[in-house]
């Protein structure tokens, strides 16, 4: 199975620039790169913060930019996002039996959660009761399949001192009901840093972050007061098999210098 993850777009009316990036003009090189070379894709997620204030000029030139995917697609909210109007803008997208943009997904390789970290107002993310509910009730529902989480807000702590207070606000509550799924957690997927990370919990679960599409942080982990930059178009290509989970960096715009030979081995 493929999946393409994009993350952080934040995109603005047409033309607007958001910390010295254009995020349309961004997504729009990554989506065009994404047609051309994976339109045998099985799903597209995009996790959180697709547009930088959830207005909906933003949300409608998302769905524009989005139309030639040829695949299905599940989009998650980050804490830039506004739920109303990105349900109104998106009404196919799958809600919860409360209302919240998060679904689940079954495969021949397991289950794949979609959870929805956005509570209005709070930079971090929530995941209050009702959340919990539904992620232990979804997770006895796969019954003995291992499950591949994909949600905005990453659920452990990520050692970066500008994010050290707006991570997700649950004591890690979403780690405890994870690590209790007997069929076990084969990886957390998720956005909002900016900057690729991975990593193992102390639980011993697996998890990774994409390369933000739009503007990016210049990687440094002290400085709580970052320097945001620009770079590449960026995406994952997601791989889902026999094999397991592997996740490769994508990034629109490389120019080639010399191609290399073939290694025939061993």
């Amino acid at each position: 199975m493929k999946i393409i993850q994009i993350t952080d777009t934040h995109l603005m009316p047409s033309g607007v620039v958001v910390n010295g990036v254009d995020p349309e003009q961004q997504l729009r090189a990554a989506v065009a790169d994404i047609v051309e070379r994976h339109a045998d894709a099985d799903l597209l997620v995009m996790t959180g913060d697709l547009g930088n204030h959830g207005d909906p000029q933003a949300y409608a030139l998302l769905r524009e930019i989005l139309a030639p995917v040829p695949f299905p697609m599940r989009l998650l909210l980050g804490n830039h996002d506004d739920r109303p109007n990105f349900i109104a803008a998106f009404p196919e997208q799958p809600l919860d039996m409360n209302g919240y943009v998060q679904s689940h997904l079954d495969t021949p390789f397991g289950r794949l959660l979609f959870l929805d970290s956005h509570e209005a107002g709070v930079i971090g993310g929530i995941y209050g009761d009702d959340r919990l509910a539904w992620l232990s009730s979804t997770l006895a529902e796969g019954g003995d399949q291992p499950v591949t989480v994909f949600v905005h807000h990453p659920p452990i702590e990520v050692g970066i001192a500008h994010f050290d207070a707006i991570g997700m606000h649950d004591e890690g509550a979403v780690m405890r009901v994870l690590d209790q799924h007997p069929a076990g957690i084969r990886h957390i997927v998720f956005g909002h840093i900016h900057v690729p990370l991975a990593g193992t919990s102390a639980e011993g679960i697996a998890y990774s972050s994409g390369q933000a599409c739009a503007h990016r942080f210049i990687t440094d982990l002290d400085r709580p007061d970052l320097w945001w930059t620009g770079g590449h178009p960026s995406y994952r290509i997601i791989k889902l098999d026999a094999l397991g989970f592997r996740a490769y960096a994508a990034q629109v715009g490389e120019v080639p210098t010399v191609k290399a030979t073939i290694c025939a081995g061993p």
